[in-house]
């Protein structure tokens, strides 16, 4: 009979990079695709999505959302179980999965609600993966800094309403950083939880060290390609009155107007808060720190 220590040594093992989102997730998935060779031959498999046109980018995660509830669980463990199978089939080689949307999309920053399905949609992923979650790595930034980045990716290829009219909801969101914290330790259960500050970032490679420390002498390369630069307050201003008046635009033409209007620097007001909201925003973000940092059974960069 196989004993517990030997059973465990053969599961599976996994390492996730969950987010969060407007911290640098496309570069890191590049990252991965450029240092793919070296990551084989240091005996990993790697998955993330392709949707900033990464070439090898292949996960699709389908995950619940707060219409779900809790009544499709089953179904999107199974999905996450076809998914992480697939790129990574061999049980003997760890799976690295980069996916920024693992807690939620950003759309409900909007309605005040943080990642609102976030422990359905981590309970689904953890009860997906057949084997051991060895490290669960996220990074987080400021509330200011997040809404912000946040509102001006969505208007590249959605109409938005103004900014002035989604303040309220921002500046009374109704949970944190603290909060998806823990629900990610707790739910996920990693071996270890590991949370880096955005200004304790780095580079990308620097994020794949936090996240795998056996890939730490294997020079890795930092990639080349520039992902997600941000769109000018001109290009939004144009692109919101396209879809304000009903255009539909595919990738490569949202991303033409954007390209069209990148030398049209002037600041616009396109979307920013108040002094006294950055202020609270920006306290809110310093105190939220310290309760990062007084989280146990996490391991926090700042």
């Amino acid at each position: 009979m196989m004993s517990v220590k030997s059973a465990m040594a053969c599961q599976k093992k996994y390492f996730i990079h969950a987010g969060g989102h407007r911290t640098g997730s496309s570069s890191v998935q590049m990252c991965l695709h450029q240092n793919r060779a070296r990551i084989t031959q240091a005996g990993f498999d790697a998955a993330y999505p392709g949707r900033d046109d990464i070439p090898s980018g292949e996960l699709g995660l389908r995950l619940p959302s707060p219409r779900h509830g809790e009544t499709l669980n089953e179904r999107f463990s199974k999905r996450v179980a076809e998914a992480t199978t697939s790129l990574g089939p061999d049980p003997n080689r760890p799976l690295i999965l980069s996916e920024e949307n693992i807690p939620g999309l950003m759309l409900h920053f909007f309605n005040g609600e943080f990642y609102p399905s976030a422990e359905a949609r981590m309970r689904a992923l953890a009860e997906g993966l057949n084997g051991r979650l060895k490290r669960v790595l996220l990074i987080v930034r400021s509330y200011e800094e997040l809404y912000i980045s946040a509102h001006r990716k969505r208007a590249e290829d959605n109409y938005v309403m103004h900014f002035d009219e989604m303040r309220p909801a921002l500046m009374s969101m109704n949970r944190g950083w603290p909060a998806l914290v823990r629900a990610m330790r707790d739910v996920l259960q990693a071996e270890e939880t590991v949370v880096v500050a955005m200004s304790a970032r780095g580079d990308n490679r620097n994020v794949l060290r936090h996240l795998v420390p056996e890939l730490e002498d294997n020079k890795l390369v930092e990639p080349q390609a520039v992902l997600n630069v941000s769109a000018t307050d001109a290009a939004l201003e144009v692109l919101r009155a396209r879809y304000k008046a009903g255009e539909k635009l595919e990738r490569p033409e949202w991303q033409q107007v954007i390209l069209e209007h990148a030398d049209e620097t002037e600041h616009r007001g396109f979307a920013e808060f108040s002094a006294a909201e950055s202020k609270q925003l920006t306290d809110l973000y310093n105190r939220d720190l310290v309760r990062l940092s007084r989280i146990k059974r996490i391991t926090f960069f700042r």
